[in-house]
This record gives structure tokens, C-alpha cells and sequence, in this order.
């Protein structure tokens, strides 16, 4: 049952995603880029976490 409700899920989340980028596409570019400075910003993050480790800790 989980792997049928997974895909559906899967399927419906397509769906979705296609429907936006046709209806609207300048919202959909718009979702993206929130998507990729979420992704730029949390990398960033444990970069610092990861510096912040290697200096041992110090504030």
C-alpha cells in the first residue's frame, strides 16, 4: 500500500509542478528561484557550522 500511495503522490506533486509552469510560468521561475536560494542559503549554513568546527568551536 505504501509504494501505491507513494507514487500517487509522486504523480499528483507532476501534476502540479506542470500545471503551474503552463498556467503561470512566471510564478513557477519565481518557486524555483526560492527553491535554489533555500538550497544557496542552506549550504551556506553548514559551511559556516563546518568553519565554525574547524576553528574549534570558538565564537
Amino acid at each position: 500500500m505504501a509504494v501505491n500511495s507513494k507514487k500517487i503522490a509522486v504523480y499528483v506533486l507532476a501534476v502540479f509542478a506542470l500545471y503551474v509552469i503552463i498556467t503561470d510560468p512566471a510564478k513557477a521561475a519565481d518557486y524555483v528561484q526560492v527553491g535554489f536560494e533555500g538550497i544557496s542559503d542552506a549550504a551556506k549554513a553548514i559551511g559556516d557550522f563546518m568553519t565554525w568546527i574547524a576553528n574549534g568551536g570558538d565564537s
